[in-house]
């Protein structure tokens, strides 16, 4: 397993441990990052690139919020799935290791939030909501797909019983945050 893969906190990772065990010379670090920070900053934007993009091809299916709740979960699983380096060192980097490279993942986080409120603010049912209250129901939305994302990391790769128990509940999950919406009235 990889020293990325959770292993070892980033923050505890010596250089000399990197390159060797990505097979290149400490100097030849250095032709590509200034130090070890740059490297976990590198690894955050990457990995939220990735999931932004497919968070928004999902978000732009407007035919049912059902589906669109479906559609999302699908996806996340499938896209952490396919990339679990990249997203166990964002779960495990996320409260601990190096300050840079928690406040990149924060402020990911928040980008995605603020994508998401942008797009809430677009439904027809939502259209009255305040922004406060747009970015808190993105919150809550972002926060489920956090845990959500932790959760896929413990599935085994071919554990087809468990990748379905945790889509489900997923799906539930998001549809029981969801179904609090027409009911929600802010105190101005």
């Amino acid at each position: 397993m990889s020293m990325l893969d959770g292993d070892k906190s980033f923050d505890g990772l010596s250089l000399r441990e990197l390159t060797r065990e990505v097979g290149i010379v400490p100097t030849g670090f250095y032709r590509h990052f200034p130090d070890m920070d740059a490297l976990g900053l590198a690894l955050v934007e990457e990995s939220f690139r990735s999931l932004r993009q497919i968070l928004e091809d999902v978000r732009k299916d407007t035919r049912s919020a059902e589906r669109l709740v479906s559609s999302v979960v699908q996806s996340l699983y499938r896209h952490i799935a396919a990339n679990r380096p990249g997203f166990a060192f964002i779960a495990s980097e996320r409260f601990g290791g190096s300050a840079t490279v928690r406040n990149a993942i924060r402020r990911e986080l928040r980008l995605v939030q603020t994508e998401l409120a942008v797009d809430l603010a677009r439904l027809p049912y939502l259209k009255e909501w305040n922004t406060p209250d747009l970015h808190m129901i993105a919150s809550l939305i972002v926060n489920a797909m956090v845990a959500i994302a932790v959760d896929v990391l413990d599935v085994g790769a071919h554990d087809q019983e468990g990748e379905t128990a945790l889509m489900k509940r997923a799906e539930q999950q998001l549809r029981l945050i969801l179904l609090g919406v027409p009911h929600w009235k802010s105190r101005r």
